[in-house]
């Protein structure tokens, strides 16, 4: 009996300690592919500790797929502005920036906007009992004023928000500060529909603060008078918003390089029911890409030395992407009708056309020779 609860005692100390690392994300050139879906109720995040086991196999949705391409900053629309960034995410259309470093990944801004200060996105090396905060960063700093200003904070606006004693708002400063708790909770294995894999739970509590002072005038005595902490709720363009929110996230994270490193996302309340749709990754949906090519379009010669045509059936607005093999975008263009490339300064080697419209999306691969 000894003997036996010695061997018990050994084969527990292995699979309790025998936890994965998390040393890198995703990088330049991966597609990733996900769906959102309300779960039903018998889904649960599950609890905290090691050697769990989260079933997520019931997740099976038949809504839009979702698209997330990982590009080469350099060639893309707001390269300029992020010169420290090391990569960019489109995600559907909507591009974000961030820069690796040893410690983590770092969120550099979204579209045009760019971070007063990088916010950290993901920490790295991610291991099981890792606790890590961030900020508060001041991730927007920003003055607004002439129309922009006047469409969202109207004359007859300021006078209530100063009770008569102004009736025009001269400049409007707004700072949002970031904060971020990382605790990787839990590990175990997660079940879905792409199979079984070893994985961490990161907890994720973000809380966002927003300060907004307005400086009103009375245009008949010159006299100015600051407003500040001014409640989004008195703004009628920003009522959906708070000044001050926090949002909690559980993600399920693995080294298995047959997958991206993010399984699945879920957010919570503060007491881990799930409030809103849970994103996970699923498989390329090949049928959906062969829809697409047979039925709407045809991209042509291939292999290619000088022009590249695509011909689309229908008539539709387009997102089209020439990519190289690294994931750098060396032509984007939005389309309705047919279309020639003139590909002839690129290299020889391997590329590849991203085609995307409400419904589906298209990824071709093409030799230039």
């Amino acid at each position: 009996m000894k003997k036996i609860l010695s061997i018990l005692f050994v084969l527990t100390s292995l699979i309790t300690y025998s936890q994965i690392t998390i040393t890198d994300i995703n990088s330049i050139g991966d597609i990733v592919y996900q769906r959102n879906e309300t779960p039903s109720s018998l889904l649960s995040v599950g609890s905290s500790g090691l050697n769990q086991n989260w079933d997520f196999s019931i997740l099976n949705s038949n809504n839009a797929t979702n698209t997330l391409v990982f590009l080469d900053p350099i060639g893309t629309t707001y390269e300029q502005q992020y010169p420290s960034a090391t990569l960019c995410l489109n995600d559907n259309g909507t591009l974000s920036y961030y820069k690796q470093e040893s410690n983590g990944l770092f969120l550099l801004g979204l579209g045009d906007t760019v971070f007063n200060s990088p916010a950290l996105f993901f920490p790295l090396p991610l291991t099981y009992g890792l606790t890590l905060s961030d900020g508060p960063v001041v991730i927007i700093q920003e003055s607004i004023s002439g129309p922009l200003l006047s469409s969202y904070i109207p004359d007859s606006l300021v006078s209530v928000l100063t009770n008569g004693v102004a009736n025009k708002a001269e400049e409007a400063l707004i700072k949002i500060t970031n904060s971020t708790d990382f605790i990787v909770d839990a590990s175990g294995s997660m079940t879905t529909g792409l199979g079984i894999f070893d994985v961490l739970r990161l907890k994720l509590t973000a809380y966002t603060d927003s300060e907004l002072d307005i400086l009103c005038k009375d245009t008949i005595t010159n006299q100015t008078t600051w407003i500040t902490n001014v409640p989004f709720t008195s703004i009628p363009g920003l009522t959906s918003f708070s000044n001050n929110s926090i949002e909690y996230k559980y993600q399920w994270v693995t080294d298995d390089t047959s997958v991206s490193f993010l399984i699945c996302e879920a957010v919570v309340d503060e007491f881990d029911n799930i409030i809103d749709e849970v994103s996970y990754q699923i498989a390329p949906p090949v049928s959906s890409i062969v829809n697409i090519e047979k039925n709407l379009l045809n991209v042509f010669p291939n292999p290619t030395s000088n022009v590249l045509n695509i011909d689309f059936t229908n008539k539709n607005n387009y997102s089209l992407s020439f990519v190289d093999i690294n994931g750098r975008v060396l032509i984007s263009k939005n389309v309705i009708n047919n279309i020639s490339l003139d590909i002839s300064s690129f290299n020889k080697g391997i590329y590849f056309v991203l085609v995307k419209s409400d419904e589906d999306f298209f990824i071709k691969k093409i030799k230039i020779d």
